[in-house]
């Protein structure tokens, strides 16, 4: 089977995430791009620098279960963009299990929260909100014993 190069995988991320923001207002192509490339900087395979590009896809209605089930990625990339996508009322504490059972989804997780976890980006948002998430942040981090940063 012909699998889609990661030029192809940015490219349908992009575009299924086209005209969506995140909590800055900023286009959401930076925060994956960003988790992209840490991917790539901690060293992950191309799989998982595929999943870093669609990691919050499925979550955010950019693109369908269907779609990720008969796209041309491997079943690794499929597992790992699975496993990062959060259900409807689920624990935290079920979804880092998850994580944590899922081969190559712990570095795709630690480049997405070291994002979201940036100073920089917490601190053009209200105080509560900044605060809120951090902790969220530092809790999930805490799930997946991983260090701070």
């Amino acid at each position: 089977m012909d699998y889609l190069s990661l030029a192809e995988v940015e490219t349908i991320a992009r575009r299924a995430h086209e005209g969506q923001v995140d909590k800055n207002g900023h286009p959401y192509s930076e925060h994956i791009a960003a988790v992209a490339h840490g991917v790539a900087d901690r060293g992950g395979s191309v799989e998982q620098i595929a999943a870093g590009w669609l990691h919050d896809a499925i979550e955010d209605d950019a693109l369908t279960r269907d779609w990720l089930a008969s796209a041309a990625l491997t079943d690794t990339t499929k597992s790992i963009v699975d496993a990062l996508t959060k259900r409807p009322g689920e624990a935290l504490e079920e979804y880092t299990a998850r994580i944590l059972a899922t081969p190559g989804a712990l570095l795709v997780k630690q480049a997405d929260l070291a994002h979201n976890s940036d100073p920089a980006r917490l601190a053009t948002l209200d105080p509560a909100t900044a605060e809120r998430l951090a902790a969220k942040y530092r809790r999930t981090r805490a799930l997946l014993g991983l260090d701070e940063g």
